[in-house]
């Protein structure tokens, strides 16, 4: 996949985030550093929306990529970054943004929030990607 291509599908996805966020549950997402906060909520209203539904592997790839696209689309807005394609293992390709030396799957925090740990804060992982762009 082309940079230029992987560029336009994050944002893409971003912004299937955003509609998402303001169709299903009224939420509005404005890719401020506080939005991460409302994306720990939306990842559990699917779950209280859809129940078994929204774990069902297709709607979790689609949730988590789309969620991830939106909190990479918004670090990018504010520190920089790049998307990264990563097919080194053929069977599980994913994407990552580099900023600096530093890798963040944004993608990987939104599933560990709605499949194996509804504690897990991706508020916090996203503040903790930005605190170390700032230091």
């Amino acid at each position: 996949m082309q940079q230029a291509e992987l560029e336009k599908l994050m944002e893409e996805c971003s912004a299937d985030a955003v509609r998402a966020a303001h169709d299903e549950f009224a939420i509005e997402l404005d890719y401020s550093p506080e939005s991460a906060k409302s994306v720990d909520d939306i990842l559990l209203s699917f779950l209280d929306k859809y129940h078994d539904k929204a774990l069902e592997d297709s709607a979790v790839f689609t949730i988590c990529n789309v969620y991830g696209a939106y909190l990479g689309e918004t670090y990018r807005k504010i520190a920089g970054g790049d998307w990264r394609y990563d097919d080194s293992n053929p069977e599980a390709p994913f994407v990552v943004l580099d900023a600096g030396e530093y890798s963040y799957a944004f993608a990987g925090i939104c599933y560990e929030r709605l499949v194996n740990d509804s504690n897990v804060s991706v508020a916090m992982y996203f503040d903790q990607a930005l605190s170390r762009q700032r230091q």
